[in-house]
């Protein structure tokens, strides 16, 4: 069996490099690296002993499904990984993801870390990471060993899972109506539930998620995650992304009554970001802790649109 790796790229170009060095020290090196590219120009990558090629992808929405999709198309390898680009894959990545896809035919998602600010700086090695890194309180740990089905497809999360091409394919890829952020990878955990496909964590496959600036609940990202509510509320008849709309109502962005269209009532201002912002020490930024936070303000002090 051969392996493709997938990314998308955006910006953060120190990022991908350490991607691409990371797949250079896989004890099982990749056939290939895909980089679906959502900017204007290519990236400046350092040497791999394996084809890397970029695709150029129309659209300044950040096209995330149709994205992926285009790379996994161009892709050659029996089995695929899809790894974001802030996301450093340990030396067992490929070799992990290999042997357990031969265990399962489905989707698989390895362990995920989160580093601070500066950890993967200079002449970083993967191992120097565990002293720093840490699991993220939102998300359950992998199993003590080998694969443990996950029977709540909302437990997927897109930023580092593999699948067979043949499998990917079968299902039709992600659903390329979804336009920027938020949505897609949940739509597509819905798809494989509905056509039986399994969804499984594993132990292995580890990346390290690097730091970069962000907001959760991503106030930055309001239109395309209230858009993208609504598409697949129109697919399944349901809405997801609840803990972020339920985030926006309480910050008195939106009105999501059910039944209508949502509203957004109002722009995100200063105060927004620096509720929902992730700083330089925190590994990643949580929704959970924000919304904490909104619950336990006075009823007077609730912001209300004009």
């Amino acid at each position: 069996m051969t392996i493709s790796v997938v990314t998308l790229a955006g910006g953060r170009p120190d990022h991908l490099r350490n991607l691409v060095i990371g797949l250079t020290r896989q004890t099982l090196l990749p056939v290939e690296l895909i980089v679906a590219v959502m900017q204007d120009t290519v990236y400046d990558l350092p040497a791999a002993p394996f084809p890397v090629r970029q695709l150029m992808i129309a659209g300044a929405d950040l096209p995330l499904a149709m994205a992926r999709n285009a790379a996994a198309r161009d892709a050659t390898g029996d089995q695929l990984v899809f790894l974001d680009m802030d996301c450093i894959p340990a030396p067992s990545l490929i070799a992990d993801y290999a042997r357990r896809l031969q265990e399962l035919d489905g989707l698989l998602m390895g362990e995920v870390l989160y580093l601070p600010g500066g950890a993967n700086t200079g002449d970083w090695r993967s191992e120097d990471f565990d002293a720093v890194a840490v699991r993220h309180s939102d998300r359950r740990g992998p199993p003590a060993d080998g694969i443990e089905l996950c029977n709540d497809y909302r437990c997927f999360w897109s930023l580092n899972f593999a699948m067979t091409r043949a499998t990917f394919a079968a299902v039709g890829g992600f659903h390329e109506g979804y336009r920027g952020y938020g949505g897609e990878d949940t739509d597509f955990g819905k798809v494989l539930d509905t056509a039986g496909v399994p969804i499984a964590w594993i132990k292995g496959g580890l990346a390290h998620h690097q730091y970069h600036p962000h907001h959760m609940p991503p106030v930055h990202h309001l239109d395309s995650v209230v858009r993208n509510a609504e598409l697949f509320e129109a697919r399944w008849g349901y809405r997801t992304m609840g803990h972020w709309l339920y985030a926006f109502r309480l910050m008195g962005l939106i009105d999501d009554t059910e039944g209508l269209p949502i509203r957004i009532l109002r722009r995100p201002d200063a105060g927004d970001f620096a509720l929902t912002g992730q700083q330089s020490h925190q590994p990643y930024a949580n929704t959970a802790s924000v919304i904490r936070v909104l619950e336990a303000r006075p009823a007077s002090s609730e912001r209300v649109a004009a």
